[in-house]
């Protein structure tokens, strides 16, 4: 514990303080006696004690609150007081006094605050076997403890209308924590060309991805209100990195589509997706987040930004990497 040298030192000095004044020490019922003996005891007052532990911790809460971790040691061979308090922990990517954010900011930062996400969708079965389209499910997990999802998405939209357009299908996707609490959600219209996506917090809008037609290239527009703060230009083909650049040309974010293996690929619609808003504020990397590449960005996106470039993901799989199932025999003999 990193209070326990110092609050011995304040003891020390307040004994040598003592000791000088009085000419003397003693060992009395209410007083800690400090030293074994000599001209250098002295009776430090446990009620004086008592308040130095206090106003150390009270510091150590606010160190902690400011620098946004749950009492996490920073120094050299410091620690997590538990693994399970760390684990619950998000990443130290977006840095941000909680008295400062808005209702929104506030009930987006449990899930967005995280340097990275990734996102992997559920394996429709129906779907495979019988070509039923059913309601896509998606599990978020942060890289530095996969075992654990932190969040998921989870589509709502007609049965009928599932059938009949398929990736063109109107729905409304929730997302949630981790206990099944509802973050924000995402609205996605139905669609003849060119697909939206938006982003919306307690029933509001808070942003919109608008994709833009092209014969091969995949350009999407992203909007915070009525302000464009990114722009996503894919070559196509089989480039499946999708960046988050502003007006610059400056790198914001990104998206890139992990390959998960030849039956997963051509039988199924069970995408993974990475999300990575940049490492800025992570002094150190932990677990798996050391296999990570560290993306360099020009700023960090704001948490409503970051909701927004979290549809467009959910776009991207609905737009690109959805396809028709009845693949039933061939998945599972070139997944045996």
């Amino acid at each position: 514990m990193r209070w326990l040298p110092r609050l011995l030192s304040h003891a020390a000095a307040a004994g040598r303080a003592t000791a000088r004044t009085t000419g003397s020490h003693a060992r009395g019922s209410n007083g800690f006696a400090s030293g074994r003996g000599g001209s250098d005891g002295a009776v430090v007052p446990r009620e004086w004690l008592r308040k130095l532990w206090t106003e150390e911790l009270r510091r150590q809460r606010d160190a902690a609150r400011r620098w946004g971790r749950r009492a996490v040691a920073t120094t050299d061979g410091g620690g997590a007081d538990s693994f399970s308090d760390f684990a619950r922990a998000p990443s130290r990517s977006y840095q941000h006094d909680d008295r400062d954010l808005t209702p929104v900011e506030a009930k987006l930062k449990p899930l967005l605050s995280r340097a990275n996400l990734l996102i992997a969708r559920d394996i429709e079965w129906a779907n495979i076997v019988l070509a039923f389209e059913q309601e896509s499910r998606y599990i978020i997990m942060d890289p530095l403890f996969p075992q654990s999802p932190v969040g998921f998405i989870r589509e709502k939209s007609n049965v009928i209308f599932r059938q009949l357009f398929r990736s063109r299908r109107p729905f409304v996707a929730e997302i949630t924590d981790a206990m099944g609490n509802e973050i924000f959600t995402v609205r996605r219209p139905f669609w003849l060309i060119n697909s939206s996506i938006y982003a919306e917090v307690n029933g509001k809008e808070v942003g919109v991805v608008h994709r833009r037609w092209h014969l091969w290239r995949r350009i999407y527009d992203l909007y915070l209100g009525n302000r464009q703060f990114a722009v996503v230009e894919n070559p196509g083909f089989w480039n499946w990195t999708f960046t988050l650049t502003d007006e610059d040309d400056n790198v914001l974010a990104q998206i890139d589509r992990n390959w998960r293996g030849i039956g997963f690929e051509l039988f199924t619609d069970a995408g993974q997706y990475a999300i990575r808003f940049g490492d800025a504020g992570l002094n150190r990397k932990f677990g798996l987040a050391s296999d990570i590449d560290e993306l360099h960005v020009v700023r960090q996106l704001s948490l409503p930004e970051r909701a927004v470039a979290l549809a467009l993901a959910v776009s991207l799989d609905c737009d690109y990497f959805s396809k028709r199932g009845g693949w039933g025999l061939p998945f599972l003999i070139a997944t045996e």
